[in-house]
């Protein structure tokens, strides 16, 4: 068991090891898709310069209270922020700038979805300064996006793709799969198909039924059939990463894979347990101060957010101090997604002890984890029981 002298504890530096990034909360959405249960909102219309002008307000906030850092990342989240403005978007990146200034290879990714409407402010973007953007393509199957509630076809993913990847050097896409009716058959191809389009990365997840979606309710009054059961879905999960292997897209994350240095560095930002700056309605971040690390939170409903933000200057609806203990906690859960694993002398610093080395050793010896150095990770035959894993190390 690794055990750490007081006088080593520096928790305040701690985030350093994870990197520091902004996050960007655009909660407006065409339409509502039935698997979401992300915080978006369907509305007419949205009063651009207004939202501008409160997002970067939050940004020379944030940027006051953590002076002298430089950005490694933004990501514009949502919703939908591909229906952002780019007006909108560039102000926000120079808000973002002139409270932090930028590493020299800072990622600024945004979220799109490969409409027609969308597609058009691709170049905009691209000369607002977004560098890479992430596509909900969710299917190759007509069928199967009209099921997920999706507005375009796959001709269209196709096309609005093809845009992108002539504006940008780094282009994402995500595919949900175990849906309705889809076998693995069905799948493996889906799969090899997307890897002919793909860039340098993808993020492919499995389809999980979440209380208060549309999904929800109707598969609670048994209205959702067809679903794969769990060794199907357990088999293309196995699938996904024997594919993407021989495709050189390995498996990074849990549930992301990329080229060989093209992983998704804002998201690493969470998985290694740094600091990110959250802004918009409902973002959620953790920041670093001069008294421990702290947990935000802004008002969830987008009238309510903004309203706060012009009224009294911040859109926060929750800051909480995050005793050592839970920040051990939360790089354990994050960190054993990634392929690299956890530092153990880092956890072992937060928590104020290390693992139970039988426990260690009887996981290594089933063959679910392993340990190199001071890093412990997830072997392919632990990375499918990851929580049974993080239970057995979190007692």
């Amino acid at each position: 068991m690794i055990s750490v002298a007081p006088d080593l504890v520096q928790p305040d530096e701690d985030w350093r090891a994870g990197g520091f990034g902004l996050y960007v909360h655009w909660p407006f959405c065409a339409a509502k898709c039935p698997y979401c249960d992300f915080n978006s909102h369907v509305v007419a219309s949205v009063d651009q310069s207004r939202w501008a002008a409160a997002l970067a307000g939050e940004i020379a906030r944030l940027g006051a209270e953590l002076p002298g850092r430089h950005l490694g990342s933004i990501f514009f989240g949502g919703g939908t922020p591909s229906l952002m403005a780019p007006e909108t978007v560039d102000a926000v990146i120079r808000a973002a700038r002139a409270a932090w200034g930028f590493t020299n290879d800072i990622e600024i990714s945004l979220e799109a979805n490969p409409t027609s409407v969308e597609k058009g402010r691709f170049g905009a973007y691209a000369e607002a300064g977004v560098n890479r953007l992430s596509m909900g393509v969710q299917a190759l199957n007509d069928d199967d996006l009209r099921r997920l509630g999706r507005m375009h076809s796959v001709a269209e993913a196709r096309a609005a793709f093809d845009v992108a990847r002539s504006c940008f050097d780094r282009v994402s896409f995500d595919l949900i799969y175990a849906r309705q009716g889809q076998g693995r058959a069905e799948w493996r191809a889906e799969l090899k198909d997307a890897l002919t389009m793909a860039v340098d990365h993808l993020s492919l997840y499995q389809l999980t039924i979440e209380p208060g979606t549309a999904f929800g309710a109707r598969a609670a009054a048994g209205k959702l059939r067809d679903l794969p059961d769990e060794d199907v879905s357990a088999d293309m999960y196995h699938d996904t990463q024997e594919i993407c292997d021989a495709a050189g897209m390995s498996g990074y994350e849990i549930s992301n894979h990329a080229r060989d240095s093209a992983q998704s560095r804002h998201n690493l930002v969470y998985w290694r347990q740094g600091d990110w700056a959250a802004v918009g309605p409902g973002a959620h971040g953790r920041i670093t101060l001069p008294g421990g690390r702290y947990a935000t939170e802004a008002h969830m409903a987008p009238g309510a957010w903004i309203d706060a933000v012009e009224r009294d200057g911040t859109g926060e609806s929750l800051r909480e101090f995050v005793p050592d203990d839970e920040r051990a906690t939360e790089y354990l859960l994050m960190a054993l997604r990634l392929s690299e694993g956890l530092d153990e002398t880092r956890y072992a610093r937060l928590a104020g002890r290390g693992f139970d080395e039988g426990v260690v050793e009887r996981l290594m010896e089933l063959d679910m984890i392993e340990r190199s150095g001071d890093a412990i990770r997830t072997t392919p035959t632990g990375r499918p029981l990851l929580n049974a894993i993080l239970r057995e190390l979190a007692a």
